[in-house]
């Protein structure tokens, strides 16, 4: 019995509108969406890795705005699928610039960098980017 009360607070907690609740949503949808990602990307390879990976991005960013419209921050009655997916789609190509800024960054100030580091920073960038677009959505379209 307490260990249904205990799963059944985090079940209610998870389900809540508190920031931490809304960035594992925001974390379980980037991981859904990525997922998406890698199967189309395989589904579509044989059109070209190019082609592949645009279409890819296309869809998966497309599934992500949508579900962190209607499941990360709950907006589906405040914001429709057009803006949603006009502002979340231009906060991923922003995403997209300054991730591939920084580690272009990278590779001209640090060249040295073993692949341990390289691959560290990498995972340092990204995060930063996607907590960087957490708040962004969280505050400015959701």
């Amino acid at each position: 019995m307490l260990r249904g009360n205990g799963i059944d607070r985090v079940g209610e907690f998870l389900r809540g509108d508190h920031a931490v609740a809304q960035l594992i949503r925001f974390a379980l949808v980037g991981g859904a969406s990525n997922i998406a990602y890698v199967l189309l990307f395989m589904a579509m390879n044989s059109s070209g890795p190019l082609v592949a990976n645009i279409a890819g991005s296309i869809v998966s960013t497309i599934i992500a705005n949508e579900l962190h419209r209607r499941l990360t921050f709950r907006a589906a009655g405040r914001v429709g699928w057009f803006n949603a997916q006009w502002e979340g789609g231009g906060l991923a190509l922003i995403g997209l610039a300054v991730s591939t800024a920084a580690l272009a960054g990278l590779q001209f100030w640090a060249p040295g960098l073993s692949e341990l580091a390289q691959s560290g920073a990498v995972v340092a960038i990204m995060a930063a980017v996607g907590g960087l677009r957490f708040l962004a959505l969280r505050g400015f379209v959701f």
